[in-house]
């Protein structure tokens, strides 16, 4: 139903006033589910029974659940995640792992699993997750990583994408497999570890 996906796996939508007012109250109604129960509560049937919008309309917008709830919590992770401005690469990537560390340890880190989870067999889910969360905190470390860039703090022949795997990699696996907690004693010993590696020495 709907567009057919591009190349990416991301289908067109409908725009115009009333579809993006109905898109945006969709990702909204999916925010509150996830924050209540996570991907279990965010089904198809809840999400149009709160916002009163039909299950027809909304795989319009969205091809899958999965890809609706994806959607929604890359906003939930950007709003919780704010980029520092420490004014170093050291403190604004320490600061970053910290944040997200803390982020994986509440609930809604929960939901993070849970929503990899989902994915692993729901291709055009993964394409939304992919795009909405896992795209857009790579560019926001990116962001990070690009000043630490101009003011000449990096060790040659690192790029973003191989320094933010490095950093942040370690704590996705930590929160899957439940073998070391995610405390902010942790996240240090893993920027203190790291960083020598990615920043020349101040």
């Amino acid at each position: 139903m709907g567009e057919a996906a591009g190349a990416d796996g991301i289908r067109a939508y409908p725009t115009g006033g009333r579809s993006d007012r109905i898109h945006e109250c969709l990702l909204r109604t999916t925010e509150e589910l996830l924050r209540e129960g996570g991907v279990p509560a965010a089904t198809v049937d809840a999400i149009a029974a709160r916002s009163g919008v039909s299950k027809a309309t909304i795989y319009k917008h969205w091809p899958c659940r999965t890809a609706l709830a994806a959607n929604a919590f890359g906003r939930m992770m950007a709003d919780a995640l704010p980029l520092p401005d420490t004014g170093s690469a050291s403190g604004d990537l320490t600061a970053q792992v910290r944040q997200v560390s803390a982020f994986y340890a509440s609930p809604d880190g929960r939901v993070f699993a849970q929503l990899i989870a989902a994915c692993v067999d729901d291709p055009s889910g993964a394409a939304y997750f992919r795009e909405y969360f896992l795209a857009d905190r790579r560019r926001a470390v990116a962001q990070l990583w690009q000043r630490a860039v101009n003011r000449g703090e990096t060790r040659p022949g690192i790029d973003a994408d191989t320094a933010t795997d490095l950093l942040f990699g370690p704590l996705i696996f930590r929160l899957l497999t439940n073998h070391h907690p995610l405390t902010e004693d942790e996240a240090d010993k893993l920027t203190k570890t790291t960083l020598p590696a990615l920043l020349l020495a101040p």
